[in-house]
């Protein structure tokens, strides 16, 4: 907190005092970045190893189970698998984040994104019937240049995500257009929405809209986040508007190599 006081450019003392007091500036800023690094590190940490407790916990109950009393092995043998599928699932989108914070390259090629966008929501109408699913898709294909696996992720992240949290019933508009030279996908529900404190922070790991809701359905807490990585590092973005019977998620990526 402590500056020189006199910073007169047009004397040698003043620009000494001047630059003494950018350089305590620079210090202080990068400071503070390493505290807010170290912060968001500790958040993480402590979020996944909170995501793995719970299946960790159900593996070594029902093994425990199966020792002391093998009345039922195929039901305990079941949920073992199942918490262990969910462990997998959890470190492989870990994994991709991290790889994707490192930098590490993705695949590059042509993705006829018309066609990845027509089978994810064939998909979702497979897994939620109850949902009312309309696509609207442009009469030529778009193309974009990129890594056809991360972006169908992509795809699936943001469906799986208007189905986990909005009611049966609701109705899920997905539509490609070709914007000059970027493709933009948008995928709009007529759910409750996301509460206006939870929006700002919907694309950051393990963030949920109530406390429990993602492990209720299933899903890691990471979807929307790896949304927001493969599309980055695809040169594009992602943006979230909510209200009250209207939430949309909008993905921009360019069209050009």
């Amino acid at each position: 907190a402590e500056r020189v006081d006199t910073v007169d450019p047009a004397t040698e003392v003043g620009q000494v005092g001047a630059a003494f007091n950018r350089m305590l500036d620079h210090v202080g800023a990068a400071l503070h970045a390493r505290q807010d690094s170290e912060t968001q590190l500790r958040r993480f940490v402590a979020d996944a190893s909170h995501e793995l407790r719970t299946p960790l916990a159900a593996i070594r109950g029902y093994a425990e189970l199966l020792q002391r009393s093998p009345t039922d092995p195929e039901h305990a043998a079941g949920r073992i698998t199942a918490s262990a599928q969910r462990m997998s699932v959890l470190v492989e989108d870990l994994l991709l984040l991290a790889r994707l914070d490192a930098g590490r390259e993705l695949d590059r090629g042509p993705v006829d994104l018309t066609r990845l966008v027509l089978d994810a929501v064939s998909d979702a109408h497979v897994a939620g019937p109850d949902h009312r699913w309309r696509l609207d898709l442009p009469p030529e294909p778009v193309t974009v240049t990129g890594d056809a696996t991360r972006l169908a992720q992509v795809l699936a992240n943001l469906l799986a995500n208007a189905r986990t949290h909005t009611p049966p019933g609701t109705e899920v508009d997905v539509a490609l257009r070709a914007d000059g030279g970027s493709a933009r996908l948008t995928v709009v529900d007529s759910g409750p929405g996301i509460a206006p404190d939870v929006l700002p922070h919907v694309f950051e790991r393990f963030a949920r809209g109530e406390a429990g809701r993602s492990r209720e359905h299933g899903s890691t807490g990471l979807g929307l986040a790896i949304v927001d990585a493969v599309v980055a590092a695809h040169g594009g973005t992602v943006s979230a508007e909510s209200r009250p019977g209207r939430t949309a998620l909008t993905v921009t990526l360019p069209m050009g190599s």
